[in-house]
């Protein structure tokens, strides 16, 4: 079985051709192709497949092999594979488990529509929303040298999230105007990753609460650049665009 490796800013992933849907669906067996020491190595498995009235479908899993939600660089780096297929042209709509999306394709970066954001619960220490995935976003000092791994974990698995089935954790530093450096703990994978799409979008829009960034904001990342767009309007954000690269590294066979 062929596969291919893609990556949006350091976030990584396997991904496969499914329109013949034959692609064999166990969690043990995608947590081993994204098991880094005993696999391919991954911070998560995507399948393309074949939907009517759309592009293609996208299906979507955690490395640690459960299906998963949302994943913004991983929205991105599909619409790359399907460009790179010749599925689509420059510009694609498609359905995913949070519902449709609106993509649009360059040479440089791919710019993923997100879905609306209206529900969003703000603390004194926290915003929490939902932009596909659920997010955790609190502001921090230092970020190069905080822990992101521990208090990560110990948020995802604390309470009031545990029992609504986990939160991924952001965390903040404000570098500018309308510039942030963002770090994540990512449920599913269980770790730090490079990056995460629905978690810079839920970081761009606690910044426009908290800060007033209008309109969009840049995002440093562990592995790159990120830039989110949206418009705020009295029901909440909507047209709300996760824009960067989408690479493809490399591709080989599944032997078994």
């Amino acid at each position: 079985m062929k596969f291919y490796k893609y990556q949006g800013t350091g976030n990584d992933f396997v991904v496969v051709d499914d329109r013949s849907k034959s692609f064999p669906i166990s969690q043990e067996y995608i947590a081993q192709l994204c098991h880094r020491r005993f696999g391919i190595g991954a911070d998560g498995l995507m399948l393309l497949q074949e939907a009517e009235g759309y592009d293609f479908k996208m299906v979507y899993f955690n490395s640690d092999g459960t299906e998963g939600s949302m994943c913004g660089n991983g929205g991105r780096c599909l619409v790359r594979f399907a460009h790179d297929l010749g599925i689509i042209g420059d510009s694609t709509v498609f359905i995913a488990v949070d519902g449709e999306h609106e993509a649009k394709v360059t040479k440089e970066v791919i710019s993923l529509k997100m879905i609306d954001v209206n529900d969003i619960e703000k603390t004194p220490d926290y915003d929490f929303m939902n932009t596909g995935s659920p997010h955790y976003v609190t502001y921090v000092n230092d970020l190069q040298n905080y822990d992101v791994y521990s208090t990560g974990k110990a948020i995802r698995y604390g309470e009031p999230f545990v029992s609504k089935g986990g939160t991924n954790v952001n965390f903040v530093e404000v570098t500018g105007g309308n510039a942030l450096a963002v770090r994540t703990y990512e449920r599913g994978v269980e770790d730090e990753t490079y990056a995460c799409g629905t978690g810079v979008t839920a970081c761009a829009i606690s910044a426009n609460i908290r800060l007033g960034f209008d309109k969009f904001v840049d995002i440093k990342v562990m592995g790159g650049q990120l830039r989110i767009e949206f418009e705020h309007t009295e029901n909440g954000y909507q047209n709300v665009f996760l824009i960067g690269p989408a690479v493809r590294v490399f591709e080989g066979e599944i032997l078994n």
